[in-house]
């Protein structure tokens, strides 16, 4: 197998507040229009915006990161709300001049609303979208969240890992709890023959069970 290029470009952070202590929002390729398109809600063309994307995307938190910043109003899991209750909240907004950001899995027609009005004001709002992680991003939660469990993980591990995990949120934190629970099992770093024989769905070669990197 071809060596694959090595990742150039880290996400960085996103400096909004952060409520509740849920920590920062890493912006890259994946997201940067859509972060982009929230500084400048002012400039909607109506007071509402969908955002829509993966599921373990970050949205919520880049939805209350909004929130914060510009005191709106937030309606998460859209589709499990009340078509009736998101569709005063529009025309609340509206009328406050007081952004809302509405965050789905989908945008219509894949979202079905039933409801007429609701639709056309949904159509008619701003639609941004959180892609699939990149290379970068998965690179950054990677080191992120395993540093702050006190796992620091090597430049040589990301590049090789970020190209070969599937490019979806779900994937990358599945991944981060298998090299979590591996590096606890064996008392010791994460390593790349670990990170080898995890990717094979292999038992961790003797080496790595006695804490050794290659």
């Amino acid at each position: 197998m071809t060596s694959s290029p090595p990742v150039t470009q880290m996400a960085l952070p996103l400096i909004w507040p952060e409520p509740e202590n849920d920590g920062d929002f890493i912006v890259s390729d994946a997201n940067n229009i859509a972060v982009e398109q929230l500084r400048l809600w002012q400039k909607w063309p109506v007071k509402s915006a969908l955002l829509t994307g993966m599921r373990k995307s970050g949205r919520s938190l880049l939805g209350r990161l909004f929130v914060a910043r510009t005191g709106g109003e937030l309606i998460d899991n859209a589709e499990r709300r009340s078509e009736e209750f998101i569709f005063h909240a529009w025309n609340r907004a509206e009328r406050l001049k007081r952004p809302l950001l509405v965050i789905a899995d989908q945008p219509p027609p894949l979202w079905k609303i039933r409801l007429p009005d609701l639709r056309s004001r949904m159509i008619a709002s701003p639609h941004l979208v959180i892609k699939a992680p990149d290379d970068s991003l998965i690179a950054a939660l990677i080191e992120r969240r395993l540093g702050r469990r006190g796992l620091p993980v090597s430049t040589e591990i990301l590049e090789w890992v970020t190209p070969r995990i599937e490019h979806n949120y779900i994937a990358v934190l599945d991944w981060i709890d298998k090299l979590d629970q591996a590096a606890l099992k064996r008392r010791g770093p994460i390593t790349l023959n670990m990170v080898h024989a995890i990717m094979a769905g292999e038992e961790i070669p003797d080496e790595e069970r006695r804490g050794r990197k290659i």
